[in-house]
């Protein structure tokens, strides 16, 4: 019958194997338990934690939860390293802990449904995490839409600079300038007839009579002598006439 502390460290590794991004393999032989203290801390500041079991164990864990290809690395005193969410924050602390301590070597791991060998594993430290990875992300974003904003803002800084130089020129070639208003029209027909009446004399002389003998009645006379006489001149114009 399994001992339960034996059941305890199967069920921990299975579950780290199901539930982490990824997993890497590491052999640790000849560091001492301060130095691998020190890697445990580095690897909880990457989001990833070390567990160490026997080969046994781990490679019963490893079949129970489906990865058998897994199985088959994990050879001499193994460490494994469950990363909770990016591999390759944890690879590169790894990689810089190697700088130290050379007697920590990774042997390869699990990622994405492939067993990965132990140069696949190496590589991971080369590329750049998820931090990095945003930051250019944000980065390029930002770039993308600040070019867009100066590119719609340039015709109008254009256009307000047309403007404000029309404006200091006095307005374009081709604009209306000021002049005076026009002096309304005169009417001809009414101008002329003032300058009819302006030269018109203001008191014409009545047509003259013609010649004509004027008789005139002696008062002192007589009726009928008078009448004589006006009948007289009368004929006397007559006979002229006919002359």
């Amino acid at each position: 019958m399994p001992r339960p502390d034996k059941v305890a460290v199967v069920d921990e590794v299975r579950e780290g194997l199901s539930n982490s991004a990824a997993t890497l393999l590491t052999h640790y032989r000849g560091l001492s338990v301060t130095e691998l203290a020190q890697l445990r801390t580095k690897l909880r500041e990457a989001n990833a934690r070390m567990r160490v079991a026997k080969n046994t164990l781990a490679r019963r864990a490893a079949v129970d939860a489906g990865f058998d290809d897994l199985a088959e690395l994990m050879t001499g005193p193994t460490g494994l390293i469950f990363c909770d969410e990016d591999p390759v924050g944890p690879a590169k602390a790894l990689r810089e802990f190697a700088k130290d301590h050379p007697d920590l070597v990774v042997r390869g791991g699990y990622l994405d449904g492939a067993v990965l060998s132990e140069a696949d594993a190496n590589k991971l430290a080369d590329l750049d995490s998820r931090e990095d990875l945003l930051t250019k992300l944000a980065g390029l974003m930002y770039g993308a839409l600040a070019n867009t904003a100066r590119l719609l803002q340039a015709p109008i800084e254009q256009q307000a600079r047309l403007m404000q130089a029309l404006v200091d020129a006095g307005g374009y070639a081709g604009a209306p300038k000021d002049e005076a208003p026009a002096a309304p029209a005169v009417d001809e027909t009414v101008a002329e007839a003032d300058e009819t009446v302006e030269d018109a004399p203001a008191d014409e002389p009545a047509a003259e009579a013609a010649d004509e003998p004027v008789v005139e009645a002696d008062a002192d006379a007589p009726a009928g002598e008078a009448t004589e006489e006006v009948a007289a001149a009368e004929t006397d114009a007559s006979d002229e006439d006919k002359a």
